[in-house]
């Protein structure tokens, strides 16, 4: 049975909530504010279902019909806002599921919670709606919010909000737990480690994912050929990249973790700290025929092409303008 104890990392946003518990005195309104699949939702999850425990201590039991209903996701008093269109949750999902239906009383439990998970997708005529309950909300209300970019909130909804900021988690404790936890083989854990950057959610999607395996090789492959690779190859390897379903930001983040390795390298001598230490030979050989200022202009670059494909610039262009810098730089 999950509970607090298997957050891994978050320790301040895990003390608060444990606070909150234990005193007794919970937020009408929480934001949990991180990135993509940092593990907002299975936060939200616990303090719900710790909420609505019916032992009323700091975890979930587990055992009582509540617990079990909220492991079974049909505890009739969590209630997930959904919405309909992609992208937006509009004003009536805010108003039906939510305005509408908190001022009926909890069903069976001491509190009625709403998770609105990629809150940030609200638009302004929702969001005003949900500030007219959160400025005033039956006492046994708690609404959480969960948002990958916080900006897009009005100022009138942080305001009411209790704030609770996901971290990175620690290296050493993602590393641990993919290798505990998933059996993940050291060295594929360390490459998954440096790629998520702290984010739980992601180590573990890449551990499990044949797709990065496929999409890790196909990159360093036109890496170490690039330099005598004509344009039409080039083009033909930028296509394979849509095959597969990984985001392209997690295929530049391949470019710059090679890269990055390659400045390392050429600056230390030092392959101990590599994160691609089994492509060493042709690690040694790039570092020895490019030049500082190259390697730099490669990494500004890879910057440019995530900023240009976030701007939804056509994703062929940006990516055959990139390859052509790195294989005059790199």
């Amino acid at each position: 049975m999950a509970g607090f104890k298997d957050i891994i990392g978050q320790q301040q946003i895990k003390e608060h909530l444990h606070n909150a518990l234990s005193t007794g005195k919970v937020s009408h309104a929480y934001i949990i504010n991180g990135e993509k699949a940092s593990g907002k939702e299975f936060i939200a999850k616990i303090f719900a279902q710790t909420l609505q425990c019916e032992q009323g201590g700091t975890e979930p039991c587990g055992e009582c019909r509540s617990c079990k209903q909220a492991v079974n996701a049909n505890q009739p008093d969590i209630i997930r806002v959904t919405h309909e269109k992609p992208g937006t949750i509009s004003v009536d999902d805010i108003r039906t599921q939510v305005n509408n239906d908190i001022a009926i009383k909890p069903y069976s439990s001491k509190y009625k919670v709403y998770i609105i998970n990629e809150a940030e997708k609200m638009t302004v005529q929702a969001q005003n709606a949900l500030l007219k309950t959160l400025e005033e909300p039956p006492a046994y209300a708690v609404i959480i919010l969960l948002v990958s970019n916080i900006n897009a909130l009005l100022q009138t909804i942080l305001s009411r909000c209790v704030v609770l900021n996901m971290k990175p988690v620690e290296d050493d404790k993602v590393r641990s737990y993919l290798m505990t936890e998933l059996q993940v083989p050291d060295y594929k854990a360390e490459v998954c480690v440096a790629f998520a950057r702290g984010n739980i959610g992601k180590a573990k999607a890449l551990a499990s994912s044949e797709d990065f395996d496929n999409v890790k090789a196909e990159a360093l492959s036109l890496l170490k050929y690039i330099q005598d690779m004509e344009i039409q190859e080039i083009v033909a390897a930028i296509k394979k990249i849509n095959e597969y379903k990984l985001e392209v930001s997690d295929y530049l983040d391949i470019i710059a973790v090679w890269y990055r390795d390659v400045l390392l390298f050429k600056a230390t001598g030092d392959l101990n700290h590599l994160i691609f230490r089994e492509e060493m030979g042709t690690i040694r050989k790039v570092a020895s025929r490019s030049s500082y200022e190259g390697i730099e202009k490669v990494i500004r670059a890879l910057e440019t092409a995530k900023k240009r494909l976030d701007a939804n610039v056509n994703f062929d262009l940006v990516m055959e303008l990139l390859m052509l810098t790195i294989q005059e730089n790199g």
